[in-house]
């Protein structure tokens, strides 16, 4: 697909923040970027690379090498960055391309900024610049690379 975003960034045609977490021939694993305004660090996209608008459209093989890296950012961002609890969901409303947003919760975050939208909005949410960004994705790789999922 010609003019969908997500088809060129993998084709490295759009630069976004951070660097690859995690990448087979199947998904692709990176940080959301935000076009130059803070971001919020852990929130994670999960890519399929075959260009499918929804859940429903992957093969078995698709599904369950996407169900797997859900588990293993997951756990990732648990064990390495610390978070207390994982938000996920897929909405394709505006990028018609199949990609799941994993969104860390860490402690301390106070219960009305709960939420994968919320935790934006809380004054004290760890924001950062894109050093920021990267430094937290090459600490994600490392920690898939050293613990493979059993």
């Amino acid at each position: 697909m010609r003019d969908c975003f997500i088809c060129n960034k993998h084709r490295g045609n759009i630069q976004t923040s951070g660097i690859s977490i995690y990448e087979d021939e199947l998904v692709y694993v990176g940080h959301i970027d935000r076009n130059g305004k803070p971001n919020y660090l852990g929130h994670i996209m999960i890519d399929l690379k075959r260009h499918v608008p929804t859940l429903g459209e992957m093969n078995m093989e698709e599904a369950k090498a996407f169900g797997m890296t859900m588990a293993k950012v997951s756990k990732a961002l648990m064990e390495s960055e610390g978070a207390e609890h994982i938000y996920s969901f897929v909405s394709g409303d505006s990028v018609p391309h199949l990609h799941m947003h994993l969104v860390a919760r860490y402690p301390n975050t106070p219960k009305e900024f709960w939420g994968p939208n919320a935790v934006y909005d809380w004054e004290d949410a760890p924001m950062g610049n894109n050093e920021e960004v990267i430094a937290l994705c090459r600490r994600l790789k490392t920690y898939l690379e050293n613990h493979p999922y059993e």
